[in-house]
Formats: structure tokens, sequence, C-alpha cells
């Protein structure tokens, strides 16, 4: 199999899987985010390592705006048209062109409500959607729709499919959980069904950078073929078996983005990955449970991957 075929792979129960894919994502550089240097360094990225997907960054963060004071003010929120995104979209183009003939292309969309932080700040979003949500509405809309051209035009150019990842639901961040079903799951919704309805291979990635979860069943009707996140919820840890049952599609990760990979030798890194496969689901991929910090050295990230791609040979 090639890369392309060795990850689909995981998405048939119908037969064992024999080669264990792996990946793992970074930021880099500044001066590496867009156009040609991006594709330039995810190809260097994604050789050295020998990871199985190529999965592009978003670095394309929507504008702040300062006008936004009080909730009715997000009824001030452009919507951008593909030429906002045109830095981002030459460097899914160089990258399905260069590599979308030998392994899946999945491109990283944040959520509405990651976008609408970007835009007036998370805390002041929090603090409107909890004083006055419907006013907060137009503006989620407004990115919503810009958000549906990038995605459209990722369609078009190639792409496999995305990397979704969404917050919202973590504990704390609302103090009435209803907020997250009524203003910020329904736009998650838009993408992921339009993502899903014309791509093969999409990733939901429940994401716990900022905050931890207590519950992840808000997330469980979310789409996505293969699902990725941390393993803690609330005072459990789960195994990767417990998160692919409970999402009923497989899972992707098992090691912790600031853990041995950010800081042990590729030996202990080995070591870690053969422990998380020797307890692994039939259908798995081997990651992070986020995006690993930068610096992370490379070597060790294809460790991990090496022990994968051996590890049922």
């Amino acid at each position: 199999m090639n890369k392309r075929e060795a990850v689909l792979s995981v998405l048939d129960r119908s037969r064992p899987q024999r080669y264990v894919p792996a990946a793992f994502f970074t930021h880099f550089d500044p001066a590496c985010h867009f156009g040609q240097a991006a594709v330039a360094q995810h190809l260097e990225f994604f050789r050295a390592t020998g990871m199985d997907f190529v999965k592009i960054q978003y670095e394309r963060k929507f504008p702040a705006l300062a006008e936004i004071c009080r909730p009715a003010d997000w009824a001030r929120v452009p919507r951008y048209g593909k030429e906002f995104f045109a830095p981002v979209l030459e460097a899914v183009d160089g990258l399905v062109q260069a590599a979308g003939g030998e392994a899946l292309v999945v491109m990283t969309l944040y959520s509405p409500f990651m976008c609408a932080g970007h835009t007036a700040g998370p805390e002041r979003l929090v603090a409107h959607l909890q004083e006055e949500p419907e006013a907060v509405r137009p503006g989620l809309e407004a990115i919503t729709d810009s958000l549906m051209v990038f995605v459209q035009e990722c369609i078009r150019l190639g792409v496999d499919g995305f990397y979704h990842s969404t917050q919202g639901g973590e504990a704390g961040r609302f103090a009435d959980p209803a907020l997250f079903t009524e203003y910020v799951k329904p736009y998650d919704l838009i993408l992921m069904r339009e993502a899903n309805r014309r791509c093969r291979f999409n990733i939901l990635h429940v994401c716990d950078y900022h905050l931890g979860y207590e519950d992840l069943t808000p997330f469980l009707d979310y789409p996505g073929q293969v699902v990725n996140c941390s393993p803690h919820v609330g005072s459990r840890t789960l195994t990767p078996g417990e998160i692919a049952a409970l999402f009923n599609r497989p899972f992707m990760g098992g090691l912790e983005r600031k853990g041995v990979l950010a800081t042990g030798s590729p030996e202990q890194v080995r070591a870690a990955a053969r422990q998380v496969l020797q307890n692994a689901p039939e259908q798995f991929i081997l990651a992070a449970d986020c995006t690993v910090p930068p610096g992370t050295p490379w070597e060790n990230l294809r460790a991990a991957i090496e022990e994968a791609h051996q590890y049922r040979q």
C-alpha cells in the first residue's frame, strides 16, 4: 500500500489493519506560514518524519476588530472572500500538487467560535455570549460564511479532507452549557457537514489546548471519519479503545504533545509509542493529542512514526 491506501484502510473495519499510520503536527516559523515557503516547509517536515499524510497548518487568523466593544457590535463583522484566504490557498494548491499523489492532504480548519475569538479576543467573545447571545449571532454567521468560502475553495483545489478543530465546550468556558449547544455547535456543524459530504477523510479534533473537558458527549454526533482528542476527561484518563468506542470511529492520538515527544530522547519516545500501540484498538492512527510545541525534535517524531509502522509487520 502507498500512504493514501494505508490511511484510508483505517476506515475499513472489515479487515485487520496490518499497518499503523502515524502523523504529528507543529507550527512552523512565521516566514513559512504561507505560499511557496509553506509548501516547502510542510514537504520537508512530511519527508523528514515519514508521516503518513500531509496536514496543512492554518495560520490565517481573522483580523482583530477593535470596534467590537458591545454585543451589538458583532453585527459589524465582515464576510471575507477567497482573496482573504489567498496566501493559505496558494499553499494548499502547491501541497496537493506536490504530495497528493502519494498521500492524503488534509487542511486544518478552525471553528467559527475559534475565529470569533481571533476577531475580538476569547474573553470578550465569551462575555458577550453570556450577556446577549442573540446579538453575537450575526457575527458568528458572518464568520461561518467566510469559512465556508475557504472550505469550498480547498475542496476545489483537491484536499482529501479537513482536520476540524473545535473549542467552546470545555469545562468552565460557559456558566450555562446551553450556550455551547445553541451558539457554538450549530456553526461547527454547518462546516463539518459540508466537509463530510464532499471529502472522504475528515478528522474531528476536540481541542483542549487552553481548557480541559468534563464530558465529551456533546461532540459524539459531530461528523468526521476519525476522532482526535486528549484522553484526559474530568478525573478519568480514557484508553484509545475507550475513545474509539465512545465515538464509534477510529481514534487518532495516544501520545501527549508536551510529554516525552517534546522532552525525551528518541529511545524514550519509541518505548512510549510501543506502550500505546500495545493497548491500541484495531483501527488506529498514532499521533499526539494536539499540535506538538515548536522546537519538538523532528527525530523524536520520526522515532514514534517508525515504531508505529513496524509494530504489526
